[in-house]
């Protein structure tokens, strides 16, 4: 399989930045994605996305909670030839049996298409359980989560503070820490982040800044302003979710996905 036109890039001239960004731009054109999740990229930006955290092909990236693979059936061509992927989480070596079944499925999705993922490594990284065993301290370029802190934080700030830590302790001097996640307004109370799914911009800055990284940026490239957080079922009552069914789904659909932070903090 042509690995997304890098070597044509570089005989066509391109250098630098440039290079990164075609390379880029033909892994999310690429024809191995899952229709599904193409669909998706007109609300989720990969390119904009990535594009402003500042990846390069030849980084060492931590996924944390890749879930499905959606942004790994990006990261994983992008970076297979000069790169390395490391997705962190669900492992078959895990005590809990449900981390382990969804291990199965990532792994079997894997290996569905082992041009495409073949050299994808694998971390431990279990929130739940206190695992934080996805990459050597000091070894990432970069480490990105998308739309996974509400998931985390029910856990509590001290748990959070080690998560944070963990990802810090990862990261070269200099690595970037890429964040993409639903974004409750200001005015509403705290109390409502974890049980809708939406969280309070500041307090994931607060977070971050608490375990030593530095906010380099924030971004609107994910921002809708048609997501008030307001939905019964929270979040998940937007696309692609519809958790409410049929239950006014036009007004969600006419809504869209949900609008997100986007924070991109250093290692100092």
């Amino acid at each position: 399989m042509k690995h997304y036109v890098l070597a044509a890039v570089l005989a066509c001239g391109f250098t630098g930045a440039a290079v990164a960004d075609e390379a880029l731009k033909a892994a999310i054109a690429s024809g191995t994605r899952t229709p599904a999740n193409v669909q998706r990229d007109a609300a989720r930006h990969p390119y904009e996305t990535l594009n402003y955290f500042g990846i390069k092909p030849n980084m060492t990236v931590v996924e944390l909670a890749p879930g499905g693979g959606w942004y790994t059936e990006i990261l994983a061509p992008y970076l297979r030839d000069k790169g390395k992927l490391i997705a962190a989480g669900n492992t078959p070596n895990s005590a809990s049996e449900a981390v382990r079944r969804n291990a199965t499925r990532f792994q079997e999705k894997l290996n569905a298409k082992p041009d495409v993922f073949g050299k994808v490594q694998l971390g431990a990284f279990e929130p739940q359980n206190g695992v934080y065993n996805f990459a050597p301290k000091g070894s990432a370029d970069m480490v990105l989560t998308f739309r996974n802190i509400h998931n985390w934080a029910e856990s509590g700030d001290e748990n959070m503070k080690k998560l944070f830590a963990s990802v810090y302790d990862s990261l070269k001097p200099g690595g970037i820490f890429g964040v993409v996640e639903h974004r409750l307004p200001a005015n509403r109370p705290a109390s409502e982040q974890t049980s809708s799914g939406y969280m309070h911009e500041a307090y994931v800055i607060k977070l971050a800044e608490s375990v030593g990284f530095k906010l380099a940026g924030k971004s609107e490239i994910n921002a809708n302003s048609k997501d008030k957080a307001d939905h019964k079922g929270g979040v998940w009552a937007l696309p692609p979710t519809f958790t409410n069914k049929d239950e006014d789904r036009a007004k969600y659909a006419a809504i869209g996905e949900s609008d997100r932070m986007t924070l991109k903090f250093v290692k100092q």
